[in-house]
């Protein structure tokens, strides 16, 4: 699976184009034909070996949460705004990349030092608009030879292994969907299937939004990210989720509901085959189901997760197991939805 090759790929909502060329390069070989709209969505449809059937579309959007540089001191260090939903605590000595025209510029992100601080600035969350990035320019102009109002930042963090199988990286969420996606459309299944590589879902479900009403399908599988919640400051019976217990089927959220018939078959599919699955317990979070199920005439929707922790950061964590079952629970369910019977 491509996971550390895409978690290493810079894409902030808006800039998703490296991400999009990459995968692009490794699906070719495998779709019957892959288009790329004017907002950036890869659509690659795959032809099932059916003549007749339900369309079916798989979507994971490519962006990840990041930050622009909105502007440029006279000392040189650099000012920015967030893109999507980032936690103002997680950004303070943050490795960084400016994406600039003249390539990656690194710089990592400061305030005033602690022993300069007033009793009252240590005590408070410090907000992002507070912060800079130092990229070592001595003054503005010097900074301008590198970098532009309006480039992307993205976090510099690397692909890591450690402990029980698990994995650290920025943009799990959701490259690991992509990375899915990646590998489902090399099988051949009864459906013709829409694998849809969509863009901005971080910053309002945008490029789902336009590739749902393009292909109107009948139903929809979305391989995504969500919280995990399995960690010291929560109580077990307010986990969202839980890592190590499987891929995630989610019943509602704040953009969506699981289809009860889509939802039950899916669940099924798990049982059926020994695949470990949990149920996300809380309405916490959203993703493109939600821009997806309200296209067109109606999509029946269901979203397929995989539990992480320290989501929407450098670190966000995963377990490869939840990984290995969260693929083998999508194969199966496409390979499988010929047999889904929708009408109420």
């Amino acid at each position: 699976m491509l996971l550390k090759e895409l978690t290493q790929i810079n894409g902030v909502s808006g800039d998703e184009g490296r991400v999009a060329d990459f995968i692009i390069s490794q699906i070719r070989p495998y779709a019957d034909d892959i288009t790329v709209d004017s907002m950036g969505n890869v659509i690659a449809f795959k032809k099932g070996r059916a003549t007749t059937g339900k369309t079916v579309l798989v979507s994971a959007h490519m962006d990840e949460v990041g930050l622009i540089l909105s502007d440029i001191t006279d000392k040189g260090f650099l000012k920015f705004r967030k893109v999507g939903g980032i936690d103002d605590r997680i950004l303070l000595t943050q490795r960084v990349n400016v994406l600039s025209d003249s390539g990656e510029v690194p710089g990592v992100i400061g305030i005033k030092a602690v022993h300069l601080q007033s009793k009252a600035e240590r005590e408070k969350v410090v907000p992002s608009d507070s912060m800079y990035i130092d990229i070592g320019a001595k003054d503005k102009k010097d900074a301008l030879k590198y970098v532009s109002k309006g480039d992307y930042i993205a976090f510099d963090s690397d692909y890591t292994e450690f402990g029980d199988g698990c994995i650290k990286a920025k943009a799990l969420d959701d490259r690991v969907g992509c990375a899915m996606m990646a590998e489902l459309i090399k099988n051949t299944y009864d459906n013709d299937i829409y694998f849809c590589f969509n863009v901005q879902e971080e910053v309002g479900l945008r490029g789902a939004r336009v590739v749902a009403h393009r292909i109107n399908a009948d139903v929809a599988i979305v391989l995504e990210s969500t919280t995990a919640s399995d960690a010291p400051h929560g109580e077990e019976h307010l986990y969202c989720t839980v890592q190590g217990q499987g891929p995630v089927i989610s019943i509602m959220d704040r953009t969506s509901y699981t289809d009860k018939l889509l939802g039950k078959f899916v669940a099924d599919i798990a049982k059926d085959n020994g695949i470990a699955y949990q149920h996300k317990r809380t309405v916490s979070g959203g993703n493109d189901a939600g821009a997806i199920q309200t296209s067109a005439s109606a999509v029946r929707v269901c979203n397929i997760s995989l539990p992480c922790r320290y989501i929407h950061s450098p670190v966000s964590t995963a377990k490869k197991c939840d990984i290995d079952a969260m693929y083998k629970l999508a194969d199966k369910v496409l390979a499988n939805i010929q047999n889904f019977e929708g009408d109420i």
